[in-house]
C-alpha cells in the first residue's frame, strides 16, 4: 500500500500527486501505454451525440406541464399523504406539486453530473498510465455533454435548477477531493454512476415527457461505458487485496452507499418544497417516516430496477461485498438471489438501443461527408 492511502494492484492505476506534473514527463511513460481501456474509447464514436444539434436531441419539444406530471404520481412519495392531498386541494395544484418535486430529482442529476465531470477531470491529473488517462478525458467530454443536456432539460421545463442538497453536495465534494484514486472510482464510476443507471432506467420507463425519455437514454449509452471503467479497476484490484485493505475498500463503499440511500430520496431534503406549498414540512417529514422504514426500502428492492438495489448488485458483482459488510446489506436485499442474477445491468438493454440508434445517425452523417469529400 502506498504511503498516501492509494492502494494500487494493477499498474494502470498508478497515481501521483494532483500537482505534479513532472512524472507525466517521464519518458518511459510513453511508451508503456496499456490496452486495457481501448475498447471503451474507441466505441466513443459509435454513441457520440451532441445535445446542442437537434437532429440527437430537440430541447424545444414542448410538455403540458400545467396538466401533466412529468414522473408519475407513484414516484412522488409526499403525494401518498393525505395531508399532502388535503392541503394541495386541486388536481392541477397536485401536478404542479408533483413537477415542483420532479426539479429537484433532476438538479439533483445535474449537480450529479458536474460531480462527475470535475472527478474524471481530476483523474487525468493523477493516472500516469496513458491509456487510463485518455479514458479519463474521454469521460470528461462525456460528462460535459451531460451537464449541458441537463441544464437545457430543466431550463426548457423549469427556467432553472435549485439548489444541490447538502447531503449529496458533501458527498460530491468528499469524493472529488479525496487523493486516494480507489475513493474515486468506487465513489464516482460505481456508486454514483451506478445510481444514476438507476435512476435514468426509472425515469425511461416511467416518464410522461418523451424528451425526458430520449435524455435519459442518451445519457446512459455513455454512462453504460463509465460503469465498465469501475468493472475492469474492481476485476484487476478486488482479488489482490490484502483483509486489511479490504476492509478499508468495503467500509468506504459502505459509507458512500448509507449516505445515498438514507439521505438522497429522504424527505429532509425537500423542506423548501414543502414551505413553498403551505405543508408543514416536520408533519409531512413525520408521516412519511411512517410510510418509509426499513420494511418498505425491502419491498422497494425487490424491484429490479430500484435505484439502491443496483448499487448493492454493483458491488456485489465486483467482490467488495464480505461477511464483514453483508448483514448491513441483507437488511434490504438478498444478496445471494443477487449473485444469481449475473452481471447484466438494469439499463444496459436500454442503453443497447440508444447506441443503435446514435450508430444509424453518426453512419449516415460519416458515409455523407465521404461522399461530398470524394465529389471535391
Amino acid at each position: 500500500m502506498a504511503a498516501d492511502g492509494n492502494i494500487t494492484k494493477d499498474i494502470i492505476y498508478d497515481a501521483v500527486a494532483p500537482d505534479d506534473f513532472e512524472s507525466m514527463l517521464e519518458l518511459d511513460r510513453y511508451n508503456a501505454r496499456s490496452t486495457a481501456f481501448d475498447k471503451i474509447i474507441s466505441a466513443t464514436h459509435d454513441h457520440f451525440w451532441d445535445p446542442l444539434d437537434k437532429k440527437y436531441i430537440d430541447f424545444d419539444e414542448p410538455f403540458d406541464m400545467e396538466n401533466t406530471m412529468i414522473l408519475p404520481e407513484k414516484m412522488i412519495g409526499a403525494l401518498q399523504l393525505d395531508y399532502v392531498n388535503e392541503t394541495l386541494g386541486s388536481q392541477k395544484e397536485r401536478i404542479r406539486f408533483a413537477n415542483a418535486q420532479t426539479l429537484r430529482t433532476f438538479s439533483s442529476i445535474l449537480h450529479g453530473e458536474q460531480g462527475a465531470l470535475n472527478l474524471s477531470a481530476s483523474l487525468c491529473h493523477v493516472l500516469k498510465d496513458q491509456g487510463a488517462q485518455e479514458y479519463a478525458a474521454n469521460q470528461t467530454r462525456e460528462e460535459a455533454r451531460h451537464v449541458t443536456a441537463f441544464a437545457k432539460y430543466i431550463k426548457a421545463r423549469w427556467g432553472r435548477p435549485v439548489e444541490c442538497g447538502p447531503i449529496l453536495k458533501d458527498l460530491l465534494v468528499e469524493i472529488i477531493g479525496a487523493p486516494e484514486v480507489y475513493k474515486k472510482i468506487i465513489g464516482m464510476q460505481m456508486l454514483v454512476e451506478g445510481l444514476a443507471m438507476g435512476a435514468f432506467a426509472t425515469v425511461f420507463n416511467e416518464t410522461n415527457d418523451p424528451l425526458a425519455r430520449k435524455l435519459t437514454q442518451l445519457v446512459m449509452t455513455d454512462e453504460a461505458f463509465h460503469h465498465k471503467f469501475g468493472k475492469i479497476w474492481a476485476d484487476r484490484t478486488i482479488p489482490h487485496l490484502t483483509p486489511a485493505e479490504h476492509e478499508v475498500i468495503e467500509l468506504w463503499a459502505a459509507h458512500c452507499f448509507q449516505t445515498l440511500l438514507f439521505n438522497l430520496v429522504a424527505p429532509t431534503q425537500n423542506i423548501g418544497l414543502y414551505e413553498e406549498f403551505g405543508l408543514d414540512p416536520n408533519r409531512v417529514i413525520e408521516e412519511m417516516g411512517k410510510l418509509v422504514n426499513d420494511e418498505s426500502r425491502r419491498e422497494e428492492m425487490k424491484e429490479a430496477t430500484n435505484i439502491f438495489r443496483v448499487l448493492v448488485k454493483t458491488l456485489v458483482n465486483a467482490g467488495i461485498i464480505t461477511d464483514r459488510t453483508k448483514a448491513f446489506y441483507a437488511v434490504y436485499v438478498d444478496i445471494d438471489e443477487l449473485k444469481n442474477e449475473g452481471d447484466k445491468m438494469i439499463g444496459d438493454d436500454i442503453a443497447e438501443e440508444g447506441i443503435k440508434y446514435l450508430q444509424e445517425i453518426n453512419f449516415k452523417d460519416r458515409a455523407l461527408a465521404k461522399i461530398l469529400i470524394a465529389a471535391e
